[in-house]
């Protein structure tokens, strides 16, 4: 807390009127008849007059005091001592904007007046004129060098301004003149800490509170300091020191909840808010804080009510506007978040966080050149903002937008080998060829965002039940890729040996596939207003051995559930194709593809491996009847057709420019794929026509249904694949309509994933180790037709006799996978990589 009291003012003006003057006491009341009437007054008489004035106004005369000295100022308008004094008194009473008016008709009259300087400085900080102020006090300074009250009040206007370096430096100058004074050891403190130079701040912070022992503002910035490095008990104990001497201080119990939020006890956080806000039910920084508690405890209705209510105490209050926008984008009213986020732009310019917020809302809304300008402008303004970079990037691949892609790549992986946090885990596997770099990447992450809780829930304790009780932990449990691999597993799980339970953390919404999804558990449960560690405590009272995560590191995953050790077995599976980088999570389900034994040291899990693939596939999806015509899928009715549906931002710059070759090597080809968004549509039409290719060339395929989607992929001749980010349900869904599926295996999990499905199926020819071979196996299969007719007519027989596509082979492995580490957990044995061997059909 800064303290922003004006040091020695009234002092100030007491010097005044002492000035070579031995002023007498003046016996009250002073009438008008008692001024002096001779035009060239005394001034020993005058200062007589002033004083008095002085003196009803700290008498609590204000309004008399201010009518002597308005009389004053009137029959003596050349005095400046009076128009000094009366400024005082006018900022005194509140009228700062007056004072200042007052002050500069005293300096008008005698511009050397260091006092008129100073105390214009303190009224012009007073109106939030900080660079004005600076000026006035540098006046004084100018005159009078070594004036400690003059440059401690410097220090606080270039606080204000926030060039701590330059306030520092006043502060120190202030203390070499006047060791003593606690505030100013405490306004130090508080500049060291925006500084973040935290040990130092303690010191300061110390200082003051040994000259000042119960000095409230000493003792919270010292608990602000304290939360900053972490130490969230002691930060609390500082608070409640304040608490117990003054149990109704206002920015104590806004700091305790501050820090319980830091400790993630939301509930008791928002207890200190409310005792706050019983206090002042005016307080909007604690009904903002408030507001980002409930956020926390999932609850976003209550939190943008209390954001609502610190906005009409504070219309101008941009954090307030930046998190009323975090509220509605939870609640997925988009628009409405980003013109709350504009807002809070309008009002704070440059303010980092809710540009990083306006980018993220800007992505879900698929205005993906508009996300990347925002994260670049936030880059210009903050170079050093956590994860903005990457950020940036994925939003410019979303709308394939490749500028600067190598360099801004080379930039990502430099500062991600660095331990900074540059990107998010899971946009970095789509640029990153190296998996020591994405482990680093994800511990990074894991630590910032899913620290693991001192106390986890499951310390130990052997569950004995008649069968395993198994968790899935999703929010994709509707129409989306993962439900459609996984819901012939949910379905086929062996219920003499399993009880499984669905954990949804989005609400159902009644759709066909989320029916079939809820039906196949035997409890299904809907989370989605709970908070985390309400979840991971539901979890631990229904005592389930094994939970799996299916989300890992994507869009709405909710990984602080498993953070606090919700379950004896944590596994992570399907949903992100990487390690989490956190020790709370014990196995990855990988198969010899993906995960080659040498790369198990870059996984904090333990590898399980799978004997066929590692990916699920539901034999049940269903395939429309009858394909398209060419035609009505915008395709020429003759000619080689190329295709990929993976999404956008896979797309990289190298791998397209091996299409676009292609292209221009086969006459009448065309190239389909994904129209995810217009400006991606239109950056790769003129990426085509850089590289010499007529942009009609390219096809763009709108969404539409899956079975839909399955139909038409039988009217493309070849599916070419991306690096370093694979096709992974896209793959299976190609392979699963007919389609060869053509590949070039990667150095990460995520770019040999298409090598297992192949394998799987019994294509392994598809496969290739370089990006050349890649290239010159698709010129081939496009110029053999026989050749790319046999592996077609190879995977039409193979679709129903290899293991990719038998749900119940799969099945068989996957439970053994689970035995496995459950019967190492029933004899106390940690975690440990194994193989599953094959299981024959029954």
């Amino acid at each position: 807390m800064f303290d922003k009291r004006a040091l020695c003012d009234w002092n100030t003006a007491i010097r005044v009127l002492k000035a070579g003057h031995d002023v007498l006491a003046v016996p009250l009341p002073l009438s008008d008849k008692t001024l002096p009437m001779q035009k060239n007054a005394d001034p020993t008489a005058i200062a007589v007059v002033l004083k008095r004035a002085l003196e009803l106004h700290q008498a609590g005369h204000a309004a008399e005091a201010l009518d002597l000295l308005h009389t004053v100022v009137k029959r003596y308008p050349n005095a400046a001592q009076a128009h000094l004094i009366l400024g005082q008194l006018q900022a005194a009473s509140g009228a700062a904007e007056t004072a200042v008016q007052s002050y500069d008709r005293a300096l008008s009259l005698q511009p050397d007046y260091p006092e008129a300087h100073y105390s214009r400085g303190n009224a012009l900080q007073e109106l939030k004129r900080h660079a004005d102020a600076v000026a006035s006090y540098d006046a004084v300074l100018k005159r009078v060098p070594n004036r400690p009250e003059v440059l401690a009040n410097r220090g606080n206007a270039l606080h204000d301004l926030k060039r701590y370096e330059a306030a520092l430096s006043s502060y120190d100058q202030a203390l070499a003149l006047m060791p003593d004074v606690a505030m100013l050891h405490n306004n130090r403190g508080n500049t060291l800490r925006d500084l973040k130079r935290y040990a130092e701040a303690l010191a300061s912070l110390d200082k003051a509170l040994a000259l000042e022992p119960g000095y409230a503002d000493a003792l919270i910035n010292r608990g602000n300091v304290l939360q900053d490095l972490g130490r969230y008990e002691e930060a609390l104990a500082a608070f409640d020191n304040v608490l117990a001497r003054q149990p109704e201080h206002l920015a104590a119990l806004n700091n305790r909840g501050n820090v319980l939020h830091d400790l993630k006890r939301y509930e008791a956080a928002i207890a200190s808010y409310d005792w706050a806000l019983r206090v002042n039910p005016a307080y909007a920084e604690a009904l903002n804080n408030r507001g980002i508690a409930l956020l926390r405890l999932r609850r976003p209705d209550e939190a943008l009510a209390s954001f609502d209510r610190a906005l009409a105490l504070d219309p101008e209050y941009a954090e307030a506007f930046n998190n009323t926008g975090n509220a509605l984008r939870d609640l997925r009213r988009f628009e409405g978040a980003l013109a709350s986020f504009d807002r809070a732009l309008v009002i704070e310019p440059d303010y980092p966080e809710a540009l990083y917020n306006q980018g993220h809302v800007l992505n879900e809304m698929k205005q993906h050149e508009a996300a990347a300008a925002a994260f670049a402008r936030l880059l210009k303004i903050a170079p050093d903002s956590d994860y903005a970079l990457g950020d940036m990037l994925c939003a410019q691949l979303s709308c394939c937008d490749w500028t600067a892609y190598a360099h801004t790549v080379e930039r990502i992986a430099a500062a991600v080998r660095e331990g900074r946090k540059a990107d998010d885990p899971f946009p970095f596997l789509a640029i990153s060829e190296s998996a020591a770099d994405q482990l680093m990447c994800a511990r990074s992450y894991a630590a910032d965002k899913y620290p693991a809780p001192s106390t986890p829930l499951w310390t130990g304790k052997r569950y004995r039940h008649d069968r395993i009780r198994v968790a899935y932990l999703s929010a994709d449990y509707r129409e989306h890729a993962l439900s459609y691999l996984m819901a012939g597993l949910f379905e086929r799980h062996d219920r003499a040996r399993f009880e499984t339970i669905g954990i949804s953390f989005r609400p159902q919404h009644g759709s066909a596939m989320a029916l079939r999804i809820k039906s196949a558990f035997e409890c299904f449960i809907d989370v989605s207003a709970r908070s985390d560690r309400e979840v991971a405590q539901l979890l631990h009272d229904l005592e389930v051995d094994i939970a799996v995560d299916l989300m890992g590191f994507t869009v709405d995953c909710r990984t602080g559930i498993l953070a606090h050790r919700a379950a004896p077995i944590q596994v992570n599976y399907l949903g992100y194709p990487g390690t989490m980088g956190a020790e709370y999570i014990d196995y990855i389900l990988a198969d010899r593809h993906v995960i080659r034994p040498e790369h198990h040291a870059y996984y904090t899990e333990k590898v399980v491996v799978l004997p066929d693939t590692y990916q699920a596939n539901d034999s049940r999806r269903s395939i429309a009847h009858g394909a398209p015509t060419r035609a009505e899928c915008g395709l020429p009715p003759e000619g080689f057709v190329f295709c990929c549906f993976n999404n956008n931002y896979k797309i990289a710059p190298p791998i397209f420019d091996i299409w676009m070759r292609l292209l221009r090597q086969i006459e009448g080809s065309v190239l389909w794929i994904v129209d995810d968004n217009p400006t991606a549509v239109r950056n790769l039409r003129l990426a085509a026509e850089q590289r010499g290719v007529v942009p009609q060339r390219l096809v763009f395929a709108p969404r539409i249904k899956l079975e839909d989607h399955l139909a038409r992929q039988r009217l493309a001749d070849l599916f070419l694949d991306t690096l370093p980010y694979n096709a992974h349900t896209t793959a299976s869904d190609a392979l699963w309509a007919g389609l060869p599926v053509l590949t070039c295996m990667g150095q990460t999990f995520a770019g040999r994933v298409a090598a297992s499905l192949l394998h799987a199926v019994g294509l392994p020819e598809l496969i290739t180790g370089t990006l050349e071979e890649y290239e010159v196996l698709a010129l081939k299969l496009a110029r053999d037709p026989e050749l790319l007719a046999n592996i077609k007519s190879k995977l039409a027989r193979h679709r129903t006799t290899h293991a990719l596509f038998d749900t119940d082979r799969f099945r068989r492995h996957i439970e053994a996978a689970y035995i496995g580490m459950w019967e190492r957990y029933q004899r106390g044995e940690p975690p440990q990589s194994f193989t599953v061997e094959p299981i024959a059909n029954p």
